[in-house]
């Protein structure tokens, strides 16, 4: 797998044309800041431990909002205590 470094600003400035070129080309892209790296963005491959469950979480969470189970920002704050 292919591996690119850029930087945070152009991270931010162009997120979407990154994060998709490194899904066609399954790229890993390792972002730096200040020459250090801060995280990598990865394609997710289905073979990958714990995708499957990542997939079911994502169905709950669609049938969750579905059937109204959902709290507000309001709702999250009170839970956190902030």
């Amino acid at each position: 797998m292919d591996i690119q470094f850029v930087g945070m600003k152009e991270f931010r400035q162009n997120m979407a044309a990154i994060a998709n070129r490194a899904h066609k080309k399954k790229q890993h892209v390792i972002v730096m800041r200040k020459n250090k790296p801060m995280f990598e963005l990865r394609p997710l491959e289905p073979s990958q431990e714990g995708f499957a469950e990542f997939l079911h979480s994502i169905q709950e969470a669609r049938e969750d909002v579905k059937k109204g189970r959902t709290h507000s920002a309001k709702d999250i704050e009170d839970m956190l205590g902030l």
